[in-house]
């Protein structure tokens, strides 16, 4: 975490010309290096990183067409330059776009900008035949509440790729509070998945909604050789003091490698203690 943050001050800080910048982020084989030229161009998030990534938007080249677009997504960060001109750009792009590495990163631009007009942009291309493009999707209406985008989700949620199934789970169960039938019905379907992480995304999106079913299913898991910490977070989340006595157990064997995990097992039997309940009333 503290690496992570030097790395983005020292990209912040990068005192070398924007089109330096542009063409080290395009050459750079290294790709953990070019982000943080990437990095850079969108912290300083200027008038002229606009203007430059505007040009790379309208290339004849798919990839600088990409690093335009991914400028874009985050110009300016952490305070937000130009998100009006970004939009409108990306809304622009999708019309005539057919590369999927850029039509993923418009997805992935729209989710950061968080704007909900992205929404009836997108839904068109959730049938897409790349998952690069559909995996965009996702990304780009995560986070929304209309039911559009809540439909979309619940349709994805069964794609053929797991990594779009986790992301769609995800967005369905921990980035809305919306509670319907059709969400835990989607989520429920996925509880039996074949890849791990969309089965604890789903036991943890239900559990947030507080779904009876999920108590027996989050007991199995406890009891199992090796419990993943989004199994431990479904746990918090349900609160249930029937999962007590199998986190009491699974703190006695806690690994001494996972040390840095075991606050989030102490919230979890604090939350099915009732501590937690007893302390705000």
């Amino acid at each position: 975490m503290h690496q992570g943050r030097e790395k983005l001050l020292h990209a912040s800080a990068d005192p070398r010309p924007t089109d330096e910048l542009v063409r080290l982020a395009l050459t750079e084989v290294d790709e953990d290096m070019a982000w943080e030229y990437v990095t850079a161009l969108q912290f300083r998030g200027d008038g002229e990183v606009l203007k430059a990534a505007l040009c790379l938007c309208e290339s004849q080249l798919p990839t600088e067409r990409e690093l335009g677009v991914t400028i874009l997504g985050q110009l300016g960060i952490p305070e937000r330059t130009f998100p009006g001109k970004s939009f409108l750009t990306l809304a622009r792009m999708l019309e005539t776009e057919t590369d999927p590495d850029t039509l993923q990163a418009i997805g992935v631009a729209f989710g950061h900008l968080n704007d909900p007009r992205c929404i009836g942009l997108l839904v068109p291309m959730k049938n897409h035949p790349c998952n690069l493009v559909r995996w965009g999707v996702v990304h780009g209406i995560a986070g929304h509440n209309h039911p559009l985008a809540i439909q979309t989700l619940i349709e994805l949620s069964r794609d053929e790729d797991e990594e779009i199934r986790d992301w769609a789970s995800f967005a369905l169960g921990s980035l809305i509070d919306t509670d319907t039938e059709e969400i835990r019905e989607a989520l429920w379907a996925r509880v039996t998945d074949s890849f791990e992480d969309v089965r604890a995304e789903a036991l943890t999106g239900l559990a947030r909604r507080k779904d009876p079913r999920v108590r027996d299913l989050l007991l199995r898991e406890l009891a199992a050789e090796n419990v993943d910490i989004m199994i431990v977070d479904a746990a918090q989340e349900l609160g249930d003091a029937l999962l007590l006595p199998a986190l009491l157990e699974l703190k006695q064997r806690w690994p001494a490698d996972r040390r840095d995990e075991e606050d989030w097992l102490d919230k979890a039997i604090e939350s099915c203690s009732g501590f937690a309940e007893r302390d705000s009333g």
